[in-house]
């Protein structure tokens, strides 16, 4: 069980850096960092065995390789000395470990997952998906950055203290974070005494670049519907009735036009929209980061990063209808598409889809009938991030890389960071991580930059020291 010590209220006002500075003496920190890197070899070792286990979770692939990743996990946890069980409630196994801290001392969860995405096309590939390969200081192979680097800098984390960690430490190690997550409420609801603590790591974000640390502080909500627009019965001859008749693409492709204004806005009234931290972030960058092609302009008003964080964002992701090697002349009676939908870190994901929903009935050209399905929804998330917790997270990270980190936001959404925020509502959430923004994560070649990832294991290792440090 966690053990009993308890950290400030998190609801103080932010303290100076200087006192979140006093917590460690200098020769301890560098103590820490040495301790890190002396392991690092280790970790690395055991986090290449980890990536050539490939773990994805969608059904199509084998879920015994899942089964074979929970159980590497749950390995690599009993062997730091924690009581370790696999769990499973309906979907894939994850893995929960704990090792109680000093009498006293403040619980910390450590979350992560297992579980990858599919490798995707292995022409992309400059070496083989599951075999991890170095090139130019970085690890490549799938799940090298996302996130099986995350569940080995908690491990990294728990080595460092050879004699125990400093506080009560719990891993959760999930095994469906690339297919929603859809029975972490479960596990968090029927496992929440095992999880409870003071506070969660989430190590399943990005730094800002390299060499700069980050703390993602808010996160995009997520709406996917699929519309689905029909205006006959049965195909029929296109030079016979077109010109009279509408078909159903051109029909739907005119909806979805509707959905954005001239400059690329989200034209869905009633969004939320916020504004983003002042990060310098040009547009030489955004290309650079995005690989938008030269000439095309980009889209949306105001900054580069309110755009990418803290407003709507609409893109149709996938379409439903004849593909043009097939394609005959017809007007084709029934057309679909599905459509992502980002909403800003505090929309309400219900008032969101009826917004958006009750925008298409109003948009529909030509009395066509519709259907809306609402296909996947996720919160977003804020952190507020102010407090003792956050004070040492920041000082941590400014141990490890020597400059002070900065809050970011992610366009992305990680709807699983809400569902923490709603069970454990006392608990500071810090969503950290080992990716950066040449990482590809869910892409082909996708990598861990080494040494980024030491210096993540130091900050965390020095975070679980700072807690265990400012509770005495």
């Amino acid at each position: 069980m966690p053990s009993s010590g308890r950290l400030e209220p998190l609801d103080r006002p932010l303290e100076s850096t200087a006192v979140a500075d006093d917590v460690l003496a200098p020769d301890q920190v560098d103590g820490i960092k040495r301790r890190v890197t002396a392991l690092l070899p280790a970790v690395r070792e055991d986090l290449e065995a980890l990536v050539r286990i490939p773990s994805v979770s969608l059904d199509f692939f084998d879920q015994q390789h899942v089964e074979a990743s929970a159980n590497a996990v749950a390995a690599l946890l009993r062997a730091e000395g924690l009581e370790v069980e696999i769990v499973r409630e309906g979907g894939r196994p994850a893995v929960i470990g704990h090792r109680d801290g000093p009498p006293g001392s403040p619980t910390v969860t450590l979350y992560a997952h297992h579980d990858v995405q599919p490798p995707g096309d292995p022409a992309l590939w400059d070496s083989p998906a599951f075999e991890p390969t170095e090139r130019n200081g970085r690890l490549y192979g799938r799940g090298a950055a996302d996130d099986k680097a995350g569940v080995m800098a908690h491990v990294a984390a728990l080595r460092a203290f050879p004699d125990g960690p400093p506080v009560g430490v719990t891993v959760f190690v999930e095994g469906e974070e690339e297919i929603g997550s859809d029975s972490l409420l479960t596990i968090l609801e029927r496992h929440s005494e095992k999880l409870r603590s003071d506070a969660i790591v989430l190590a399943d974000g990005s730094n800002w670049d390299l060499g700069e640390p980050a703390l993602t502080v808010t996160l995009r909500g997520t709406i996917r519907v699929v519309v689905t627009v029909r205006t006959l019965d049965h195909g029929v001859h296109s030079g016979m009735f077109g010109g009279a008749v509408p078909d159903a693409i051109t029909t739907l492709i005119r909806l979805i036009a509707t959905l954005h204004d001239s400059e690329g806005n989200v034209a869905v009234d009633g969004l939320q929209s916020g504004e983003a931290s002042d990060l310098d972030y040009s547009e030489e960058r955004l290309r650079l980061e995005s690989s938008l092609l030269e000439g095309v302009e980009t889209i949306g008003s105001g900054t580069i990063l309110t755009r990418l964080w803290n407003t709507p964002a609409l893109t149709t992701i996938g379409f439903n209808a004849p593909t043009v090697e097939t394609a005959s002349n017809t007007l084709v009676p029934a057309a679909s598409a599905k459509l992502s939908m980002r909403i800003a870190p505090d929309e309400d994901t219900e008032v969101a889809y009826n917004l958006l929903k009750a925008h298409l009935e109003k948009h529909l050209p030509w009395g066509a009938w519709m259907e809306v399905l609402l296909d996947d929804e996720g919160p977003g998330f804020d952190a507020h991030a102010h407090g003792p917790v956050y004070d040492q997270a920041r000082a941590a990270f400014a141990d490890a890389w020597g400059v002070q980190p900065v809050d970011i936001g992610s366009g992305g959404s990680i709807p699983f960071v809400a569902r923490f925020a709603d069970v454990f509502p006392d608990a500071a959430i810090l969503v950290t991580g080992v990716e950066d923004p040449d990482g590809r994560a869910h892409g082909a070649n996708e990598s861990l930059h080494l040494g980024e990832f030491e210096r993540v294991c130091q900050a965390e290792a020095l975070l679980l020291a700072r807690l265990g440090a400012m509770a005495r």
